[in-house]
């Protein structure tokens, strides 16, 4: 069985280390979604052509380069939207879904002022205010105390992130659909995964949203905020690999 690895904004597929490195008994893979890591941004004035769905048809056609007819998801935050598009858009080639510290639902008007924002910051200074901005709101305080080192991965994976690529993903991210009506019809195993000290995607909700689709399972995992899979990934990669073992 193949596992598409589908990392959030403003990150890379760095993000998926841990998880690369542990799941060795599936064929995974983490591309890098468009203007971030080494995949090109195109021009910033394009930054109003991206979209979730975007991203979603450049992973699917990752895939038909591979020659991989369909796979196991597992998104985080914003690579959860795509998950949500890939599952509405190409259900044939979605086996399973690992949702990791994300939503169903659109942006607030709150939200999408927040997102225009934001896109203003990174064009006015760049990469590293936007990664000053979030950081305070990524990461559990256990994690800031404890592991100073995953502060420092998270940061600088953010840093590193294009302003094209930044801009293109508030885009998407500000725009994106309404993916609640989609999850009762979801017809595939799904596993969510939340942090206990998530600001961003809280707990509570997140076991809400496992509610709502029809047989998911639902981990909390202690100690870690929005970056999950980073901050605890030991926790992480046993749920995962339960989840996956089942699958067959």
């Amino acid at each position: 069985m193949t596992v598409l690895f589908i990392h959030g904004y403003p990150f890379d597929h760095a993000m998926w280390r841990h998880q690369l490195a542990a799941l060795s008994g599936w064929r995974c893979i983490a591309p890098d979604l468009r203007g971030f890591g080494e995949s090109p941004a195109g021009e910033p004035d394009e930054a109003a052509q991206y979209s979730i769905a975007m991203y979603a048809n450049d992973l699917m056609a990752q895939l038909d380069r591979l020659g991989i007819r369909e796979a196991a998801v597992c998104g985080f935050s914003m690579g959860g939207y795509i998950a949500f598009e890939l599952l509405r858009s190409h259900p044939t080639r979605v086996t399973a879904a690992i949702l990791c510290n994300t939503k169903a639902s659109p942006d607030t008007q709150e939200g999408k002022a927040d997102r225009d924002a934001m896109a203003a910051l990174a064009r006015q200074r760049g990469a590293t205010a936007i990664a000053e901005k979030l950081l305070p709101k990524l990461l559990s305080p256990v994690t800031v105390k404890n592991q100073p080192q995953v502060v420092e991965e998270v940061r600088a994976m953010m840093t590193r992130s294009s302003v094209s690529g930044i801009v293109g993903a508030l885009h998407a991210l500000r725009e994106r659909p309404d993916s609640t009506p989609l999850l009762k019809r979801i017809g595939v195993p799904v596993l969510l995964v939340a942090g206990e000290d998530d600001q961003i995607t809280p707990a509570p909700p997140m076991r809400e949203l496992a509610n709502a689709i029809p047989g998911a399972e639902f981990v909390e995992i202690t100690e870690a905020g929005h970056c999950t899979p980073l901050e605890q990934p030991r926790a992480v990669n046993a749920a995962i690999t339960a989840f996956l073992r089942k699958l067959g």
